[in-house]
């Protein structure tokens, strides 16, 4: 690497922890504080209630404070991972991160605690002392042995979980992936020998996990800076290293590595040579987890070993050894029930999430993340990637249940899927919303066609549906394409076994099909050669006959391409009759609640009728999702005030509505902060029948629409379920470009159930 790409790196790690603020975190109020009231309430003479109430009964303090959703990272600096012993108030950088960490993967709030304090005793002194503030705390690069010793003093005299994440994070990390390794490597725990360099905090830890899932202590052989750990050694020992000294004549590395199973380094960089590598056993397990230098670089190992098993502590390896798979998860749990420490029941149970995590098919969310990187389970992929939404629900989980099991949960978990749900929910912010509309797929078991069955998107979604659902994917695609995509993503989905596959190269059906969309579409100028051309090359087409024919329930396309040229298709094959293009309907959720936006894609300046059927179809459509509806018709014009075009014909829309009756409550004209602000509403027009916030806004015009749409998913991080195509009675549904594959679940859900179900 370049100097002026080095100076160049180092310039912009300094600017991103300078600009736009220095640091990496802020305090947000959680509750309201714009009036004298909410400052009596906040302060005195309301906060008094609080006090007496927690006073009376300590239990009360996770009713009435934050205490139990926050943690506290304490350093003294005095090992910080690759720059040694830098004190406490240089480390505050590290300490502000990992707080992001836990902020960002597990929603957990921090305070990050630098005290310059080097006296063990001393220090676990002065973290006692933090335990009225703190659900939990975890003890971070603090230097062997002072950190055995400020752990155990602290976790035998507090009453909340006490963590050294250097020691049992790594611990659990490494746990996980040596799980894996055995499976891959076809080994078991209670068979493997162990060379393991490093005797210090992370490394001893590691060695104890080890035994605990099953090594035996007479097969680990422990080597530090001086060589072998034997019994009888006095130079640098403490009884953490004792407890694994050798009764051997045997002094360096190189004599013990013959036939080890496992070698596991967290020492320093090219301590393992090639030549020890070729001493190991059969299909070797290497974890040189040593940064930023690991013990031997992986391409050094392979031209000895081409069939070992890697893994390192650096993100451009695969199967990096990371803390944070493990500490916000495991602290998620163990302040979620309560727990009073995080014991060996819970640190296995994180083990076994973790691992078990790997072997399932990878999420949608971190092959995105990761994308171009190879996470199918093998030697390469032996542990999740961190940005893999699973884990807080999943590794979460575990650990709640082990705390509640092995009696450690004060407050334990009354419905353990319950919470599992509510984890997902805070990852994936339609899963709330969605609910209702999965529940009633469930009992539908549609059959739901994929135009676009060759993007990786689809493919995702389809293996969801598969696990989640019992709608069924049918996919248009060619197979050899499709197969090797469905690989390549690491999916277990195989086409003609997991799914139906439709060939538009060459399917049986291809006669019917071209025949009938013929039938439908001879008298607005379509040959029978041009037919038999759409039906070779237009999926859209060729979902929309399927549907047609009855032998699918519902189409989704639009993955690529412009939403009209989907729709032409679309309505040729399925409109007529009571079925109509009633408008494109975006469920946005946002931070404060969802808001259902219409017409968000079809019709440019709608009709007065028009208008009315998009209201109508929309209250039908908020009811899907377990809502009320309260929708407002918007425009420039306000109750009247303007003849402008939209105001004109969203008057014209409100007469249409109102000539019957409708069991949904509706109101407009009026601007969007009339809509979705009741006060202002009460003083422009105390009269409308709106309750509260209006959570649809009905638009006259698709730029209107479109224009909200994309500045909520662009600027207030707004998560769009949709388009949901309206009036076509669920037989189709036209996505976006930009849709995940989590959408294509999502909209999977909603052509899964038959619009009758909720009318």
């Amino acid at each position: 690497m370049s100097d002026n790409s080095s100076d160049s790196q180092r310039q912009a790690a300094l600017d991103y922890h300078e600009f736009p603020k220095p640091g990496k975190l802020e305090i947000r109020a959680t509750k309201p504080l714009s009036t004298g009231r909410d400052l009596s309430r906040a302060y005195s003479p309301g906060v008094a209630e609080a006090c007496i109430e927690i006073k009376d009964d300590p239990a009360n303090a996770a009713r009435y404070t934050a205490r139990s959703n926050l943690v506290a990272v304490v350093s003294n600096g005095s090992a910080v991972l690759g720059l040694g012993n830098i004190g406490a108030l240089a480390s505050k950088p590290v300490m502000e991160g990992k707080a992001v960490l836990f902020k960002k993967f597990a929603d957990i709030d921090c305070f990050d605690i630098e005290v310059d304090e080097t006296d063990p005793e001393k220090l676990a002194d002065i973290v006692c002392a933090l335990e009225p503030s703190f659900g939990a705390v975890n003890l971070e690069d603090i230097k062997a042995p002072d950190c055995f010793i400020v752990e155990k003093i602290c976790r035998e005299r507090m009453n909340i979980p006490v963590f050294h994440d250097d020691q049992h994070g790594t611990a659990i990390v490494v746990g996980a992936a040596a799980t894996n390794a055995l499976r891959v490597a076809d080994k078991a725990f209670a068979d493997i020998k162990i060379v393991s360099t490093g005797g210090g905090a992370a490394g001893i830890a590691c060695l104890n996990m080890l035994v605990k899932l099953g090594v035996k202590r007479e097969n680990i052989w422990l080597c530090d800076i001086h060589g072998l750990v034997y019994e009888g050694r006095t130079e640098d020992m403490n009884p953490q290293k004792a407890a694994f000294a050798q009764k051997s004549d045997l002094r360096t590395l190189d004599d013990v590595i013959e036939e080890a199973d496992l070698f596991l380094g967290l020492s320093g960089p090219n301590v393992l040579k090639p030549a020890m590598v070729e001493k190991m056993a059969e299909r070797p397990i290497i974890f040189a987890l040593a940064n930023p230098t690991p013990e031997i670089m992986p391409d050094a190992a392979r031209k000895v070993a081409p069939d070992a098993i890697i893994a390192t502590g650096r993100s451009d390896f695969p199967n990096q050894v990371n803390n944070v798979l493990c500490f916000p998860f495991i602290f998620r749990g163990a302040l979620d029930v309560g727990a009073t420490e995080i014991n060996d029941a819970m640190k296995i149970a994180c083990v076994e999430g973790i691992a078990e995590l790997a072997r399932e098919t990878t999420s949608a969310e971190a092959a995105a993340a990761y994308k171009g990187e190879q996470l199918t389970f093998g030697a390469d992929y032996l542990i999740p990637k961190p940005f893999d939404p699973r884990l807080v629900a999943i590794v979460s989980g575990a650990v709640a249940q082990a705390a509640m099991e092995s009696g450690v949960a004060t407050r334990p978990l009354r419905d353990l899927e319950a919470y599992k749900q509510k984890l997902n929910q805070s990852v994936f912010k339609s899963a709330l919303l969605m609910r209702p509309v999965y529940e009633a797929a469930r009992v539908a078991s549609r059959r739901i066609v994929f135009a676009e069955g060759e993007d990786e998107r689809v493919l995702r979604a389809a293996q969801a549906m598969l696990e989640e659902t019992t709608e069924q994917p049918i996919l248009i695609g060619r197979p050899d394409v499709v197969t090797a995509r469905a690989e390549r993503a690491g999916l277990k989905i195989r086409p003609g076994v997991d799914f139906d596959l439709v060939n538009p190269e060459n399917d049986p059906r291809y006669r019917d099909y071209w025949q009938s969309y013929h039938k439908l579409m001879e008298r607005r100028g379509i040959t029978p050669d041009l037919a038999r051309a759409i039906m070779r090359t237009n999926t859209t087409a060729i979902g929309a006959i399927m549907v047609h024919r009855g032998e699918a329930d519902s189409l989704i396309c639009g993955t690529f391409g412009e939403y009209r040229w989907h729709l032409n298709y679309v309505e040729q094959v399925l409109g007529g009759g009571t079925y109509r293009s009633d408008g494109a309907l975006s469920l946005m959720i946002l931070e404060d609640g969802p808001l259902f936006i219409a017409d968000t894609h079809i019709r440019y300046a709608p009709t007065p009728e028009e208008i009315a059927r998009s209201v109508v179809g929309a209250a039908r459509h908020v009811r899907r999702f377990g809502l009320d509806p309260q929708i407002a018709l918007c425009g420039q014009s306000q109750f009247g005030n303007s003849d402008c075009d939209s105001g004109i014909r969203l008057r014209a829309a409100m007469e249409i509505l109102g000539r019957e009756y409708r069991d949904f409550t509706y109101d407009g004209e009026m601007n969007i902060e009339t809509a979705l602000d009741p006060e202002l509403r009460q003083r422009v027009f105390p009269s409308s029948k709106l309750n509260g916030p209006a959570n649809a806004l009905i638009f006259a015009n698709a730029d209107a629409a479109s224009g909200v749409r994309n500045i909520l998913k662009m600027r207030a991080s707004g998560l769009e379920v949709g388009p949901i195509l309206m009036g076509m009675g669920n037989r189709a549904h036209i996505v976006s470009p930009s849709i995940t594959a989590r959408g294509l679940l999502n909209m999977a859900a909603i052509a899964g159930t038959p619009v009758a179900h909720y009318s």
